[in-house]
């Protein structure tokens, strides 16, 4: 007989070689098929992933119900924040065009600010050097005629905030005013000549004209463009056309978008009205796959609702870091300074050389500003204008309204017409709002210099002893500024004039 702790070993040898040819039986290796290949370890998925969503779970590369819906989540969201970001111009103009229909500045009336914009409207950095008029173009009912005035900068934007052409200084008219067509999207009517014509890709469209105060009188400028500036549809072209006008100046009303979930709807806006290809198959596809589809009502769900919540939440964060805070190096107009440009690259289109779109310099534009146009892009000495923006001081710090900062101008400022310096609010990104009226300063109004024809500009909530030259700050709040340079000249291209950063006193 067989001894214990034999019968044992043989009893475990037995149920190990059934173990064995169970397994064979059941699980068949994959070396062991015909046509079997080494898979490449990169194209294959565990079955546990971490990653900053947490462990996303397969069998055999099959997400797990729960997996599934995590990532579902994760690109709604993701794709909410790419609508904020890309949306902005669009939603800027249906907040615009809100604003202008709230004072009247549409159906041809013009809206003008005949003593200069100051800080009761919300206007995204709008200038108070400029004397302003605008209003809201609505092809829907065909082509309409623009008569514009003399000594102006005229732009014509689309409702994605798109460049369609100038007018005035900058335009075919070469500053002598004249009469302009705007043709609707897929027109093929009749085009009549003696005007300069232009095509828009949207029924939706904003006028600006900026007029020029004379020796700090905006008057002759207010009265120009009342003389001349008329909107009318073509089919009224030959008839005689009184003034429509409506003074803005002192107007309290908003024109800039929502940064919460509301924003969608004023997307949606555009989305509906507009051709569904007016922003090319990519954005559309973008919005329609967050709900935002043209003939069809935006109607998300709670869940859908907090996703979107949370996107915005976010998109406005990476918007105001594009533009308070840019890791871009080509923003700096300076390498070691903190002036920045807002045409990255110095294109109105935001593009690459190469034909790329850069589309964190287009969202950084348009987060914090209004109207496009190849004058304020492209290197045009002597025409239309340039901006300088600084967010941060000297040591690189955001502006503090508690204290008291100084930007010492050099002399012989490189401009054919004027400078100027106006301060805004980084939440709203208006004029900053203070006992001043106009939150600037500019040549003018003949600012007073130093001997050596440099001029020092000082910012802080109370004016400092001796301070000829003064911007008002709110304590407790930030603040950032623009400069402004009408008419640049050559030393301002080749940065042989240079802006000095603003200090802490």
């Amino acid at each position: 007989m067989h001894s214990l702790s034999t019968r044992n070993h043989l009893s475990h040898l037995c149920l190990a070689a059934g173990a064995l040819l169970l397994s064979a039986c059941t699980t068949v290796s994959p070396s062991s098929y015909d046509m079997t290949t080494k898979t490449p370890k990169q194209i294959t998925t565990e079955d546990l992933v971490d990653t900053r969503l947490g462990t996303l779970k397969y069998f055999d590369g099959i997400p797990t119900a729960a997996t599934a819906q995590k990532v579902y989540d994760q690109l709604d969201f993701s794709r909410g924040i790419e609508v904020f970001l890309n949306g902005i111009p669009g939603a800027s103009l249906v907040a615009m065009r809100r604003g202008m229909r709230q004072v009247g500045a549409v159906d041809g009336t013009i809206g003008i600010w005949d003593e200069l914009l100051d800080s009761k409207s919300l206007l995204l950095t709008g200038n108070t050097e400029s004397v302003y008029a605008s209003t809201w173009i609505d092809l829907k009912n065909g082509p309409v005629v623009i008569e514009s005035p003399p000594n102006t900068l005229g732009v014509l934007d689309d409702f994605w905030f798109r460049y369609v052409m100038d007018l005035g200084n900058a335009g075919p008219d070469k500053g002598q005013g004249g009469k302009f067509l705007v043709l609707p999207p897929g027109y093929k009517g009749e085009v009549p000549p003696g005007y300069f014509v232009a095509r828009s890709p949207t029924f939706g469209n904003l006028l600006v004209w900026r007029g020029f105060p004379v020796n700090g009188d905006p008057k002759p400028a207010s009265e120009g463009i009342r003389k001349v500036a008329r909107v009318y549809p073509l089919s009224e072209a030959g008839q005689a056309h009184a003034p429509k006008f409506v003074n803005l100046s002192g107007r309290a009303f908003n024109t800039i978008h929502a940064n919460d979930f509301s924003f969608y709807g004023e997307l949606n806006e555009i989305v509906q009205e507009e051709p569904e290809d007016s922003y090319g198959p990519d954005m559309m596809g973008l919005f329609n796959a967050i709900g935002l589809v043209k003939g069809q009502p935006f109607e998300p769900d709670g869940h859908m609702k907090r996703l979107l919540s949370d996107s915005v939440a976010v998109g406005n964060a990476v918007a105001r870091s594009l533009d308070f805070r840019s890791r871009d190096k080509r923003v700096k107009i300076y390498p070691d300074g903190n002036w920045n440009t807002p045409f990255v690259g110095g294109s109105y289109e935001w593009l690459t050389p190469g034909g790329a779109r850069n589309f964190d310099a287009r969202t950084m534009f348009y987060y914090a500003a209004t109207v496009n146009t190849p004058a304020m892009a492209v290197a045009m000495p002597g025409v239309g204008s340039q901006y300088a923006l600084a967010n941060l001081d000297v040591a690189g710090k955001p502006f503090d309204g508690n204290l008291t900062y100084r930007l010492r101008v050099p002399a012989n400022v490189p401009v054919k017409d004027f400078w100027s310096v106006v301060v805004y609010d980084p939440q709203t990104r208006s004029l900053l709002q203070t006992d001043q009226r106009f939150p600037s300063l500019s040549s003018n109004t003949r600012p007073q210099a130093n001997a050596d024809g440099s001029v020092d500009v000082y910012f802080s909530p109370k004016r400092p002893a001796n301070a000829a030259n003064w911007i008002q700050t709110v304590p407790g709040k930030s603040w950032f500024t623009i400069f402004r340079l009408y008419g640049p000249l050559a030393p301002w291209f080749d940065k042989s004039w240079r802006l000095p950063d603003i200090e802490p006193l």
